[in-house]
């Protein structure tokens, strides 16, 4: 009995040394534990927190698309129609007059042309002068324009004839107020057509130089040349009142011949 007396004894005191112990190192805890001054890492810990933000992952965050075109397919090249194209009018600008020394004025203005001298050529003309009683034939040089065809040529020289003589020592018996009424000239000759004063007055002399001188001035260009000789578009038979004959068609031979001045 007294040996588990004396365990018991043993036992509560040894409960109550570990009690009073205890009890003395949780005062000095408590103690050490109100006296320390606070740490960084205690006031963090004391500290609520606060959840940080989540920051999308790669994989949460939302994708940017970028649009990419699809590249052109190349085509063959086509046969292009034309189009019509519809003219497109422009409104003229309004041009703002600029002052203009007198130099450019005189510049700009037109100049007048140079005459330019018309060419001429020379043509024989028939004239008659008493010699010895007789009638002879002379011809002179006329100027005349230049002309490319020979019925003009010819013209001129009649224009001439009919016109009269300037030189004094010649005369013409082709009566004044004669008209060349048409004239041309063909292959087989030359065909004068003379207005109806052509046959008027003069004896037979008078008729005889008036043909010759027609006759030589239409050959003047061809000396061999035949001639039609025509008063108001008829072929001259019979010329003045002695019913002088003309032949038809007459040459400067012919006329030697029958009519020897």
């Amino acid at each position: 009995m007294k040996d588990g007396q004396e365990v018991r004894r043993v036992s509560t005191a040894v409960i109550a040394g570990v009690c009073g112990l205890a009890l003395v190192a949780g005062g000095g805890i408590a103690w050490w534990t109100a006296n320390r001054s606070p740490t960084p890492a205690d006031t963090q810990s004391s500290a609520p927190t606060t959840a940080p933000a989540l920051s999308p992952t790669p994989a949460e965050s939302p994708a940017v698309i970028i649009p990419v075109p699809p590249p052109n397919p190349v085509q063959p090249p086509t046969a292009q129609t034309p189009t019509a194209q519809t003219p497109t009018t422009q409104t003229p600008k309004a041009q703002t007059p600029t002052a203009q020394t007198p130099n450019a004025l005189a510049s700009k203005s037109p100049q007048p042309k140079p005459l330019q001298e018309t060419a001429a050529q020379t043509v024989q003309v028939y004239w008659v002068k008493e010699a010895s009683g007789k009638f002879e034939g002379v011809p002179t040089k006329v100027a005349v324009k230049q002309a490319d065809k020979p019925d003009a040529t010819l013209q001129g020289a009649f224009n001439s004839l009919l016109a009269g003589p300037k030189d004094a020592s010649v005369s013409s018996e082709i009566p004044k107020g004669t008209k060349l009424r048409s004239l041309s000239v063909k292959n087989d000759g030359v065909y004068v057509d003379l207005s109806a004063e052509f046959t008027s007055g003069g004896g037979s002399n008078s008729m005889t130089g008036r043909l010759g001188q027609v006759i030589y001035t239409a050959t003047s260009l061809k000396p061999n040349t035949k001639v039609w000789i025509s008063v108001e578009g008829k072929p001259l038979e019979l010329l003045g009142g002695e019913g002088l004959e003309v032949a038809q068609p007459s040459t400067r031979q012919s006329f030697d011949k029958n009519f020897p001045l």
